[in-house]
């Protein structure tokens, strides 16, 4: 038995190594996040429904750019990856279409945060608001996500380093550090600025953005590079998809802000809980893709050996970054004078709903990653954004329900 633990520890010695790395500065920008989201508290409170669109649009930043940094990751390994922005090559196809993705996505975020809370009867803001805050955080978001991509690419492919093992978490992290700031600063602008003028500001801004996004989408129907349309069609329904279940996580927080204001803690914890698992995800569902293209996992009904031995490696990532979080928030939360509910709770409360999200991400991951494969379909264009926005709702449910089980909604 300490033999085969031994020889698996030996066997994946640079997974652990890059991926402890990646997963630590991951869940250092993920705490800059929810330190953000924890001095939100009034404005979440005064922009009634602005919480059902924050998971939605963290998640969606992760679902495109971690969906590219899995692609870029399978190009390197089948060795048609080239280090070019000329036109038609890989690099900057797939760049195309994350940028084509974002714009289009962000719009139907917004309008269907209003939709889906309209429906559902929660109060909340206008339509032109939902859509000025979802695309002008989502968009500055890509921007600097694309960068990020393109620089880890460089990195990886430079240094002959697996990405599958740190693109995820890095791209999750920059997302978090960028998306939450610039959603508060669209928010702040929301909440400062009323009347005609405003009404009339939002109205021309909810035009001009349905006027690019048609223009976008036609632009990568019948112009772009046969990759970049292949990648806009085949993600186009798998990411609405995902905005639906982003925005049940957040009906699903929103429905428990009031008793998350009091302990900002719980708030600050809420995107590191959520990236890390999408991080897990995202490291999980990059290297079945992978193996599955190089024929190394075969598909079947059931897990085989090479899959638990991934779903092993996970659980151990798990283990070490719910408690690494955990403490963190705690610690941080009191450095800043945020109230927390107490350092073992919050090590039982991370580690409980994470625990329980990882266990149903496991087998997530490989049946979607599995199916997506038999259907002829690319596992790297739909495994992370199905798995990560599944995992978002799942994770929001096990969170909420840990921290009823523990008290804190009382």
């Amino acid at each position: 038995m300490s033999g085969t633990v031994k020889t698996f520890f030996s066997n994946n010695k640079t997974v652990f190594t890059l991926g402890f790395t990646a997963l630590l500065i991951s869940s250092l920008g993920d705490i800059m996040a929810g330190v953000t989201l924890g001095f939100m508290t009034d404005t979440l409170e005064l922009l009634p429904g602005l919480m059902i669109l924050i998971p939605a649009a963290i998640g969606m930043r992760g679902n495109i750019f971690g969906a590219l940094g899995s692609r870029l990751g399978t190009s390197m390994h089948v060795g048609t990856f080239e280090l070019s922005l000329r036109k038609g090559s890989i690099l900057r196809q797939n760049m195309e279409a994350s940028l084509i993705l974002t714009m289009v996505v962000s719009f139907l975020m917004g309008f269907l945060a209003k939709v889906v809370s309209a429906a559902l009867g929660v109060n909340s803001i206008s339509m032109q608001q939902f859509i000025f805050i979802s695309v002008f955080g989502g968009v500055l978001a890509g921007l600097v996500l694309l960068v990020v991509n393109v620089v880890v690419a460089n990195l990886g492919f430079r240094r002959n380093w697996d990405i599958d093992n740190i693109s995820a978490p890095l791209l999750t992290a920059a997302g978090d550090i960028v998306t939450l700031p610039m959603l508060f600063l669209a928010g702040i602008l929301v909440l400062n600025w009323s009347g005609d003028l405003a009404v009339l500001f939002y109205d021309v801004m909810m035009v001009l953005f349905f006027v690019i996004t048609v223009y976008l989408i036609y632009e990568a129907l019948y112009r772009r590079d046969e990759e970049a349309k292949r990648i806009f069609v085949q993600s186009s329904p798998v990411l609405i998809i995902c905005i639906l279940l982003d925005l049940g996580a957040g009906l699903t927080i929103e429905d428990q802000i009031s008793h998350l204001v009091a302990f900002p803690a719980l708030l600050v914890l809420i995107p590191l809980f959520l990236q890390n698992c999408n991080a897990l995800g995202g490291i999980l569902t990059s290297r079945m893709s992978s193996l599955l293209h190089m024929g190394i996992m075969l598909p079947g009904k059931v897990p085989g050996k090479v899959s638990y031995e991934n779903f092993a490696i996970i659980y151990i990532f798990a283990l070490w970054v719910f408690t690494f979080v955990s403490i963190a928030t705690h610690f941080v939360c009191l450095a800043l004078g945020l109230a927390s509910p107490g350092l073992l709770i919050m090590i039982t409360l991370g580690l409980l709903a994470g625990l329980v999200t990882v266990t149903v991400l496991n087998f997530l991951s490989y049946y979607v990653a599995v199916t997506t494969f038999m259907f002829s379909l690319d596992p790297d264009d739909h495994s992370i954004p199905v798995t990560s926005s599944a995992i978002d709702f799942i994770g929001s449910l096990a969170l909420m329900a840990a921290i009823v089980m523990l008290g804190l909604s009382i």
